[in-house]
């Protein structure tokens, strides 16, 4: 098994001398984070979702934000379909219609 931290003196890393991702994690974040995310994910197969938030968090902003007659700018805002925006309106329990 290998070590979990290549021993090599950072100070002498540039981000050029990194391979794929890892490059661009040095460019971006430093070396060092480069190097802690090799140490924790070396050989994941990783996968970024395209939305940055949680179904939850959009759920309770747009509950928070919606006032009834703003199904579109919040479609804008949060980069959803104006449909799913009304579902997340119809199903919230907070904005539910009592009948």
């Amino acid at each position: 098994m290998r070590k979990n931290v290549i021993a090599i003196k950072t100070e002498a890393l540039k981000a050029e001398d990194l391979n794929g991702a890892y490059k661009d994690i040095a460019e971006l974040l430093g070396i060092e984070t480069a190097l802690q995310i090799h140490s924790r994910y070396r050989g994941t197969q990783m996968f970024f979702p395209m939305e940055f938030f949680s179904r939850e968090y959009i759920s309770e902003r747009i509950a928070a934000e919606y006032d009834g007659h703003n199904t579109r700018e919040l479609a804008q805002k949060y980069n959803y379909t104006e449909k799913w925006i009304r579902k997340i309106i119809k199903d919230h329990p907070c904005l539910k219609k009592t009948e």
